[in-house]
Order: C-alpha cells, then sequence, then structure tokens
C-alpha cells in the first residue's frame, strides 16, 4: 500500500477532526466568554469573541444578588448524590440476582426493565406526582430522589447485568469452597471487581440527576428547586440574563468536569469491561 504524504494525511484526517472538535467545543467557549464580558459589551451592538476587558460581575451578581443560587447548588448535590447511592445499591443487587440466579419470571422482569426506557419520563408525572402528594414528600429533596430512580435503576440494572455476567463464576466458587457464604463471596470478590464498572454506572446516575429538569421543576419550590430550575428563572418574558445564565452554566458544569478529571481511568475501564470476549 502506497504511503500517503503528511499533507495528505492532514488534510484527510486531522482537518476533519479539527473541524468536529471546534463545533463540539464552540458553545462552551461562546458560554465562557459570554460570562466573561462587562455588561455594556455584552448588550452591546457590536458582536466580540473575545471580552475587550475580563469581568466576573456576572460571577458575583450570580451569588449575591440573584436567586438563591448556592442552595439550588445545594439541593442539586444532596438530590444527585442520593440518588447516586440508592440507585447503585438497588441495581448492583438486583443485577447480581438476575446473572446469578434462575428463577421463576426471570425474563419477563427483565424485559420490564427494558420496556421501561421505552417510554418518555413525561408520561410519569402526573402518577409520580399523586403518589408524592399521598406520601406528603411533595417538595422535598426525597420526592425528587424517587422520581429519579424511576430511569435509573433499569438502565443500571441493564448495565451492571451485563458486567456481572462476564465475570466468570468459578470465583465465587472458590470463595464458597474456602467457607465463604454468598453474600461474602459477593462483597470480597466480586463488588471490587465491579469497582470501574460501578463508577462507570455512578457518573452516568449522577450526570443524569444533576441535568434532569422536567421532574425538578414539577416536584419542587422555591427552597428545593436544583440548579436546571434555578438557571431556567433568569429566562423572563421580557428578556434573558444572558451574563447570569452562562455564568451559571459555567459553574454547573465544573463538578461534572472534577468528577470526570479524578474518575476518569476507571470511567473507561468500566465503559470497556466486557467488550472484548474470549
Amino acid at each position: 500500500m502506497k504511503k500517503q504524504s503528511i499533507p495528505a494525511r492532514i488534510l484527510k484526517l486531522y482537518l476533519p477532526l479539527l473541524v468536529l472538535l471546534l463545533f463540539i467545543l464552540f458553545p462552551f467557549y461562546w458560554t465562557l466568554i459570554t460570562s466573561l464580558k462587562p455588561e455594556e459589551e455584552l448588550y452591546g451592538m457590536v458582536v466580540t469573541y473575545w471580552p475587550k476587558a475580563i469581568s466576573f460581575e456576572s460571577y458575583r451578581k450570580l451569588f449575591t444578588t440573584t436567586v438563591n443560587f448556592v442552595a439550588a447548588m445545594k439541593n442539586s448535590f444532596v438530590v444527585a448524590f442520593s440518588t447516586m447511592v440508592v440507585s447503585l445499591l438497588s441495581s448492583t443487587l438486583a443485577a447480581y440476582a438476575f446473572s446469578r440466579f434462575d428463577f421463576k419470571g426471570r425474563k419477563p422482569l427483565m424485559c420490564l426493565f427494558l420496556c421501561n426506557n421505552m417510554f418518555p419520563t413525561v408520561l410519569l408525572l402526573i402518577p409520580l406526582y399523586s403518589i408524592m402528594r399521598n406520601l406528603g414528600i411533595l417538595y422535598t429533596p426525597v420526592a425528587l430522589v424517587l422520581s429519579y430512580t424511576t430511569f435509573t435503576i433499569p438502565f443500571s440494572v441493564l448495565l451492571l447485568n451485563g458486567f456481572i455476567s462476564d465475570l466468570p463464576f468459578s470465583l465465587e466458587e472458590a470463595a464458597l469452597i474456602d467457607g465463604c457464604n454468598r453474600a461474602t463471596a459477593f462483597l470480597r470478590i466480586v463488588l471490587p471487581i465491579l469497582t470501574p464498572c460501578l463508577v462507570a454506572t455512578g457518573v452516568y446516575i449522577f450526570m443524569t440527576s444533576w441535568n434532569e429538569y422536567t421532574f425538578a421543576v414539577m416536584f419542587t419550590n422555591a427552597s428545593t428547586r436544583t440548579i436546571p430550575v434555578a438557571l431556567k428563572s433568569l429566562i423572563g418574558q421580557l428578556g434573558v440574563q444572558w451574563d447570569l445564565l452562562t455564568a451559571g452554566g459555567i459553574v454547573t458544569i465544573i463538578p461534572v468536569c472534577i468528577m470526570f478529571f479524578f474518575a476518569q481511568k476507571r470511567l473507561v475501564e468500566g465503559l470497556t469491561a466486557g467488550a472484548v470476549k474470549g
């Protein structure tokens, strides 16, 4: 095969990748520079692609003079972390049961988990609203956690079931022969091996709960609203507060970026687990 020249390789491979990368990153870049523009430049008639004078006034206003953004961040952290813990605990145990035990109704139950993701979440709003009101937990973080688990647990069970099924049962058999019971074998053998998969699933659950808006606007009030609802309040009938909205967007993605930075190694391991057999 004839080896391509360097200019041809750049033109055919790197140039399309560069264009694609610019297309993906430009919205984040535009959000960042918009949050750093002073007010007179932001609402001026001339469009600038870099602020003439960098200003952090929008971030100061976001945390001091606007909606209680700090409380919204706290609520989002509580809801997202609680949803991640509840969903991981429930889905790990359920996935282990589906993978290791052959009980009656196993396949129909798995089909129900799959069918749950076929319907839009908006169909669950009215029944969930009625359930939360009857339980007396409406407009509380508990209502959001329970509502989020309706779509995070089924997907997590499906994901973890594939990971656990790829683990050889001989590892648990060896532990059982050595005197462990089923629970001890799961905690000491299976769970440590599943750590990358649990990290990948946990990141998915956290991000889904962190960014969710439909349930959050339905099941929260002024004191329990999360970040997506708080940002939506900056969009009014008479205009959009672009400086505060973009500053809030930048602050919102920071926790997710930090999570990816520290969990990226295990995240890649978990996402690729079970991809190659043999």
